[in-house]
């Protein structure tokens, strides 16, 4: 591995400068005997089939068709660090069940736990055995239309779709203009203009029935308006923020609620006794509530009125059940 990385680092050393390295440079670089050097510059000579001379003009090592060196090979020149955390951002897309990605990474996986293979690093079986990614919520794969909804959002096409709605448990057939993929909480959902309701929706994509890529071209929005009718509420559930949650955790719960990302225009506060305050503006409450009371008694609603109220309610409700 030691050897296959300053192979690495000198090509990357040799590309990155203008004019010939010198020696002295690429011992301070690598941080090995000359000797060394000597030897890597050679295993780099047949791996590129370049003969790397060295000019005594300029007293360094040169590629002599460095613009061929740039796209040759890439993976060649990746050091086992970066391999192996190739081969976990690999693993971790291997849960997003999405079968589209993992047919596509295939060759990409191959070859890298070749390479690993051919420099003593431990294979892909092992690094999935060493790692596990627990997905939380996921609800099943996203299905067989993954493909194509992500096919009409990069080429900007409308989608027919026949879509049944968990909400109102109805199916319907819908015309869109897909916008973006969205993955969240272990979920891939669809967010596009609706001709049909005239409206920006989401969809899940697991719940897409049937899918068919339409000729017409889909109707664009732009990153702002889609940022602030996705992104400004809390959750899952689209549309501008209405107003603004104060919930107070407890100072044992607060180590770790203060280093949590809920939502990007949040605000925390550290409190004289420990407490810790965090503000999040919302629009729907229901997802908001829901996380609220998984944190039970450590957690109190200070603002608004109507928020507090609706998780007294679902707390009666839930104490009800055991009463």
């Amino acid at each position: 591995m030691e050897k296959f990385t300053r192979i690495c680092r000198l090509h990357r050393l040799l590309l990155g400068h203008q004019h010939p390295v010198s020696h002295r440079t690429i011992v301070d670089s690598l941080q090995c005997s000359r000797a060394t050097i000597n030897r890597v510059i050679e295993e780099l000579r047949n791996l590129t089939c370049d003969p790397i001379p060295y000019d005594r003009r300029r007293k360094g090592y040169h590629y002599l068709h460095p613009e061929r060196h740039k796209t040759d090979l890439p993976f060649l020149f990746f050091t086992a660090e970066e391999l192996n955390a190739l081969l976990v951002i690999d693993r971790y897309l291997e849960t997003l069940e999405t079968g589209v990605l993992n047919e596509a990474l295939a060759p990409l996986r191959s070859r890298v736990q070749a390479l690993l293979g051919g420099h003593g690093e431990s294979d892909g079986e092992e690094l999935r055995r060493c790692i596990r990614i627990l997905p939380l919520g996921q609800r099943g794969k996203p299905g067989r239309w993954f493909s194509l909804c992500a096919e009409a959002v990069l080429q900007q096409r409308r989608l027919s779709i026949d879509y049944h709605s968990r909400g109102s448990d109805r199916r319907e057939t819908r015309e869109v203009s897909p916008q973006r993929l969205s993955h969240y909480r272990d979920n891939w959902y669809l967010d596009a203009w609706c001709h049909s309701r005239e409206e920006l929706r989401c969809f899940a994509v697991e719940r897409i029935l049937q899918a068919e890529l339409l000729e017409q071209p889909a109707q664009a929005i732009s990153d702002p308006e889609l940022d602030a009718h996705y992104a400004a509420s809390y959750g899952i559930f689209a549309g501008p923020a209405q107003t603004v949650a104060q919930l107070r955790f407890s100072a044992e719960c607060a180590r770790w609620v203060a280093d949590e990302h809920w939502h990007p225009q949040q605000r925390g506060t550290w409190l004289p006794d420990g407490r810790y305050q965090l503000e999040i503006p919302y629009g729907n409450p229901t997802e908001l509530i829901m996380d609220i009371l998984k944190h039970g008694p450590d957690v109190e609603v200070i603002a608004p009125p109507e928020l507090r109220t609706a998780v007294i309610t679902r707390l009666k409700s839930a104490l009800e059940k055991y009463s």
